[in-house]
């Protein structure tokens, strides 16, 4: 969109399962009671993000986000949140690593140029907690109860859109094209 449209991308913090603990949950034990085929439900992720071109992995396990949430805010500091998030997101979603765990979290940062101490200690000393706290009472405030969702002037879509559909939210609220 940046690269056809004259519009700012803002990421914000939502609290997407918070109360999974460190270790993860798998698939089975994070949907337990509800009524959620898996491996469909999967196959039409796979699916999806083939037509799409995007990378996904054979995802068995949930994890906390909280800690890569923070570690994201204060990328975005350093001008590296676009990079940051997404070496989460493959870090997640293709190779299945454990983003709520400290050492991963460094060594993405480390990937996309950042310095592996003091993101380290952003950690430790947990300096972006207010700031996503921040995004998830935004969120509440909003309604907003999915990810991703796109807010543009009050309107928004929930869940992963096609380009087009995103194109028309950016037309319809008179964004300029480049």
């Amino acid at each position: 969109m940046r690269k056809h449209y004259e519009v700012e991308i803002q990421w914000k913090a939502f609290p997407l399962h918070p109360e999974t603990p460190e270790e993860g949950l798998t698939l089975e034990e994070l949907f337990a009671g509800r009524n959620i085929d898996i491996p469909q439900a999967m196959a039409r992720l796979k699916k999806a993000a083939k037509e799409l071109g995007l990378p996904l992995g054979d995802r068995k396990k949930t994890y906390n986000s909280r800690l890569a949430q923070e570690m994201g805010k204060w990328a975005e500091t350093k001008g590296k949140g676009d990079e940051f998030q997404n070496a989460v997101f493959r870090a997640y979603f293709v190779d299945g690593k454990n983003i709520a765990k400290i050492d991963a979290l460094v060594g993405i940062a480390a990937a996309v140029g950042l310095p592996e101490k003091e993101a380290d200690e952003i950690l430790q000393t947990r300096a972006f907690r207010e700031a996503v706290d921040s995004d998830w009472a935004l969120c509440e405030r909003m309604g907003i109860s999915a990810v991703p969702t796109f807010v543009l002037d009050h309107q928004s879509l929930a869940g992963a859109q096609p380009y087009e559909t995103l194109e028309q939210l950016l037309l319809v609220n008179g964004v300029k094209r480049k």
